[in-house]
């Protein structure tokens, strides 16, 4: 077990050295070898939950997260903001993506049910159809299942509302849809949904092991995401040289994502465009959550994420919730400011406060200047993007990074804390894409001394365009190790 498939970063010398670091530390090798396995994994599998409106999807998510995150209300189409969750299982974590609380388009059920379907589906690694069982199947469940089996995913079916011996029958007859074995469950009560996890599991893949250094094969993938009429598909047409994508004065007239394979710089990228839908009147506020769906499952498909804002606007609410988003997925980011040629001298001086003010989150992001419409500034998006994918796949050597770890607690250690002063022992960088580090230390360290090593990490390393997460695990208590 000495190869460095199994060290996860490290090679066989650096293994070695830095697992004696580790046991003169008082650190248990298995313990250490866990955590850096636990954060090299590659992004986590990822769970869509399918079905028609009122069927219990959200209430089941609820269930499977294990606390109240997506909203349930008893009436089809309830805006969300988020729609991608984080959940474990037997000690496996995997995203969930909800599509839950969608109206029905009155004019096509069909049509409908397979646009809001598919875009989750496009993304997931395997799906939950979540079928009422009370009911029975519907033609609406029989036009999931079409969308489900031309997607080719591993799915569980999910026999819901069964609350007791009496419903058994009920959910058996569901065996009629080819899917397979129904689970029964109740969402609400929580009965079955056990087994039904354990079901998830089998079909889902394990995490993606880490690969360090460059992608393997085919063009890099940019997903261009901001809020409607921001300019998105104007910025496609642009690069792309051509008009491709319509473009129109009402927000949210694209309908379908377009991923658009454009030669720019000489390098062939794929770009994914995900602007808005167009809303109908009786779609109002579904229109927005389904532009957060297809939002997530285009960033789940991508490398880099280029958030446009519109600068003749304020930076708003929405803006900050897909940045977060963008963030959290751990993608590659660059933030392109558009309209640029449209803004006066006093819209820039306070447009320059906001965004020191509002975007400290993503300060490391690079950012580019552009006009979507002239092309102003387009020359500049390539070297960006390129300048994010580099941060995103930086690697420090493990030696490096500890002589910079002693370096920063000589200099600047952790503030006391209850007669007791935490100290990182030593640290490995346990993946890129993003880069994940793990720290080893002596006691808790506090979320603003997190933030300051990674705010040094950025000035000693770059990670230019590149979230960075930092797991600390602390040395149990015991007596140290002769």
């Amino acid at each position: 077990m000495n190869d460095q498939h199994d060290h996860g970063a490290l090679g066989d010398a650096e293994y070695a050295e830095f697992m004696e670091l580790a046991s003169e530390e008082g650190f248990d090798v298995e313990e250490v070898e866990g955590a850096i396995e636990e954060a090299g994994h590659g992004p986590l599998p990822v769970l869509a939950v399918v079905g028609r409106p009122n069927v219990g999807k959200s209430t089941l998510v609820n269930r499977i997260i294990g606390r109240r995150e997506a909203v349930v209300e008893d009436k089809p189409g309830v805006t969300r903001d988020r729609v991608t969750y984080e959940a474990e299982w037997a000690g496996r974590r995997f995203k969930v993506v909800d599509t839950g609380g969608w109206e029905q388009d009155v004019l096509g059920i069909d049509a409908s049910v397979a646009a809001q379907a598919e875009y989750a589906i496009e993304a997931a690694d395997a799906c939950l159809f979540v079928v009422d069982a009370t009911v029975g199947a519907t033609d609406t469940d029989e036009a999931v299942v079409k969308l489900l089996r031309r997607a080719g995913k591993p799915v569980v079916l999910a026999a819901n509302k069964v609350d007791g011996q009496s419903g058994e029958a009920d959910a058996a007859t569901l065996w009629s849809l080819g899917l397979g074995e129904p689970f029964p469950v109740s969402s609400l009560h929580g009965r079955g949904t056990g087994d039904l996890l354990d079901e998830v599991l089998r079909k889902l893949p394990e995490a993606p092991e880490q690969r360090f250094g460059n992608a393997v094969g085919g063009p890099r993938r940019i997903a261009l995401i901001g809020r409607p009429n921001v300019g998105k598909s104007s910025l496609l047409n642009k690069v792309a040289n051509e008009d491709r994508v319509v473009v129109n004065e009402l927000a949210g007239t694209t309908r379908d994502p377009v991923d658009e394979l454009i030669e720019l710089g000489g390098v062939t990228w794929k770009f994914v465009d995900t602007a808005g839908i167009r809303k109908k009147v009786h779609l109002q506020e579904g229109a927005d959550y389904y532009a957060s769906l297809r939002t997530a499952a285009a960033v789940e498909k991508a490398e880099v994420a280029v958030i446009l804002i519109d600068t003749t606007d304020n930076i708003s609410v929405q803006d900050q919730r897909i940045i977060t988003m963008a963030v959290e997925s751990g993608r590659a980011i660059v933030i392109a400011y558009n309209k640029w040629d449209e803004l006066d001298e006093e819209r820039r001086y306070y447009l320059e406060r906001e965004i020191e003010t509002e975007m400290q989150q993503v300060a490391w992001a690079p950012r580019v200047n552009v006009s979507a419409k002239t092309g102003r500034h387009m020359e500049k998006l390539v070297p960006a993007i390129e300048t994010a994918l580099a941060g995103w796949e930086t690697r420090v050597p493990t030696g490096r990074l500890n002589a910079f770890l002693g370096e920063i607690v000589a200099a600047h250690p952790h503030p006391i804390r209850g007669g007791k002063q935490p100290r990182i022992l030593f640290g490995t960088q346990a993946g890129t894409k993003p880069p994940r580090f793990v720290l080893f230390a002596s006691g808790f360290l506090e979320a603003g001394y997190r933030r300051f090593i990674e705010r040094r990490l950025r000035e000693e390393f770059g990670f230019e365009g590149t979230p960075i997460h930092i797991s600390v695990r602390v040395r149990e208590k015991r007596g140290r190790k002769k």
